[in-house]
């Protein structure tokens, strides 16, 4: 009696292929266009079917989950690790909000984890709550050092944030250098009077 027939290795060897090319594809999707990129187009790029997709990662919301750190997470954590790491209060809001709007600006897929509109994908909830327990140490900080002006909220900054997510997903791309100085106008109306025109 002969022992059981081994699994295909060349089965298995062509399906982590494939999972690996799907992979590829989705990061510079998502990347270059946000997360709503059509799948067939990123079947296309993999050079597989859209089925295989639902069959490696059961659709679109596992596959986002599969590269999501890749794609924005790690961006998202260097911003609020280094922001957390600068001594002065002031200094931390305007890196959080220039740093994060760069991001906004240049990684769609930013927009579209801090609108939630995966609310499916328990590891994109996550990252959008990471990236918003830092709004309340900002703004509390920002009021002890009087660096912000004192009526500024937590819900003000939210929607700074969320607004500009808005715009840039259903709007328009204004051009880099109209972005950045709408940047410094934003920084400078919510500093406290002697911080104001400081960059």
């Amino acid at each position: 009696m002969t022992g059981a027939t081994p699994a295909n290795p060349r089965l298995r060897a062509d399906a982590r292929r494939n999972a690996e090319q799907i992979r590829r594809a989705a990061i510079a999707a998502f990347q270059g266009r946000g997360l709503s990129v059509p799948l067939e187009e990123v079947a296309r790029a993999a050079g597989v079917s859209k089925a295989t997709i639902f069959n490696r990662f059961g659709g679109r919301v596992g596959l986002i989950e599969a590269v999501i750190q890749e794609v924005v997470a790690d961006e998202l954590d260097a911003v609020i690790d280094h922001t957390r790491s600068l001594d002065d209060a002031g200094d931390r809001m305007d890196h959080y909000l220039t740093a994060i709007r760069d991001l906004q600006y240049r990684q769609p897929t930013t927009n579209d984890v801090l609108l939630q509109d995966y609310p499916h994908s328990r590891q994109l909830m996550d990252i959008c709550r990471a990236a918003g327990e830092i709004y309340e140490e900002l703004v509390e900080d920002g009021h002890a050092s009087a660096a912000l002006r004192p009526e500024f909220t937590v819900d003000d900054l939210h929607a700074l944030v969320v607004d500009n997510a808005l715009a840039l997903k259903h709007g328009a791309l204004p051009p880099r250098d109209a972005y950045d100085r709408r940047t410094a106008y934003l920084l400078d109306g919510i500093r406290a009077p002697r911080r104001r025109s400081r960059a």
